[in-house]
């Protein structure tokens, strides 16, 4: 009886937010155009959902999500960014390397081994941590774009090649990695020996079949995605050396405009997005490890004393990243205080829960 009772509110409250989103579109007094450049398999797009759904529902019809998937607004990151900034897009998804060109300091989120796992990583990124990123970005834009949280977009990276199973840093030696324009992953791939290549995202499939390039630094969901392993891709090594954040932007002007009311439900729905795409991987990689594995694949999680070996290894990418990136040090001093205070919270969190 529960069982049913708790089926049927679940559907009911569904089809009530739903009802009130859809009645929304045409009464809003305010219009937010959101764009990813991804698919509908996406986090991003799973996101991007339960934001609109929330939002549209929590305003009670005032505030209308328009959600624009792919290339319809923009195309690449500096586009995008300058799209938010002149507030012909409200909110925009980007990597840490989509931004870094005019963020720079964002890249700490792509420093190597300093977040051990999930638990970490998403305490992290609901503190204090994203609301000093926030700041500098804001400082940065001249107020014109506002962080508002970050996410997840396909787990964590990985390194995988076509070449064999990677179990130390001395297993990368002559391998050509796969890297985006952004100087920080080709300084990681320097330091574990193996050779940067930067190659854009669309020609990886092809580079993989022509040797262009061996490997590459990926979450499982984007290789079963892209269909990776169809192009050679065998070989995956789970040291999971970064989290794979989403930051979501958005135009402060636009943000600050609304009443308070409103704006307290835009951050509400910025944290259910949030939510939504910590779990959305955490889900879709389950399969699709299993795909991979089905279709040949080799997977590797590396020994604690083999994970130490990567972790030196790239330990000097740190002071690359304060002595080269603009506001460098002071990002990476808080995101080194906040790790410590999660790690910490979690801890005595844990303790009392087996005791």
């Amino acid at each position: 009886m529960l069982k049913t009772f708790t089926k049927a509110a679940l559907a009911a409250g569904f089809m009530m937010t739903s009802a009130v989103a859809g009645w929304a579109a045409g009464h809003a007094e305010i219009t937010i155009r959101a764009t990813a450049n991804s698919n509908e398999n996406d986090e991003d797009y799973d996101g991007l959902v339960v934001f609109k759904n929330y939002v549209e529902a929590a305003s009670n019809g005032k505030i209308a999500v328009e959600l624009f998937i792919g290339t319809q607004l923009c195309s690449k990151g500096a586009e995008c960014l300058q799209g938010v900034a002149d507030g012909s897009i409200d909110v925009y998804i980007s990597t840490s390397g989509g931004a870094a060109g005019l963020f720079p300091y964002v890249q700490v989120l792509d420093l190597p081994y300093l977040m051990a796992d999930d638990r970490v990583a998403e305490a992290v990124l609901q503190g204090d941590f994203t609301r000093k990123m926030r700041e500098m970005a804001l400082e940065t834009s001249d107020g014109a774009i506002r962080l508002m949280t970050i996410g997840n977009t396909g787990g964590w990276r990985n390194f995988a090649n076509t070449v064999r199973t990677i179990q130390t840093p001395a297993d990368m030696e002559g391998l050509k990695i796969r890297t985006v324009v952004a100087d920080l992953p080709q300084e990681l791939v320097r330091a574990l020996g193996a050779s940067p290549t930067p190659i854009p995202w669309p020609e990886l499939f092809t580079s993989f079949q022509t040797g262009v390039v061996d490997g590459s630094k990926n979450g499982i969901t984007d290789i079963m995605g892209m269909k990776f392993p169809d192009a050679g891709l065998q070989y995956v090594t789970l040291d999971g050396h970064a989290y794979m954040g989403a930051l979501w932007w958005m135009n402060n002007e636009k943000f600050m405009g609304m009443d308070e009311d409103m704006r307290r439900v835009v951050v509400d729905g910025f944290y259910a997005l949030q939510q939504a795409t910590f779990a959305s991987p955490k889900r879709k990689s389950i399969q699709a490890y299993e795909d991979f594995v089905a279709g040949g694949g080799t997977l590797y999680v590396p020994t604690p004393a083999e994970k130490a070996m990567f972790a030196e290894a790239a330990a000097p990418v740190q002071g690359w990243f304060r002595d080269n990136v603009d506001g460098g040090s002071e990002i990476l001093d808080a995101l080194i205080a906040a790790v410590a205070e999660a790690e910490a919270d979690l801890a005595a969190g844990r303790d009392a829960d087996l005791n």
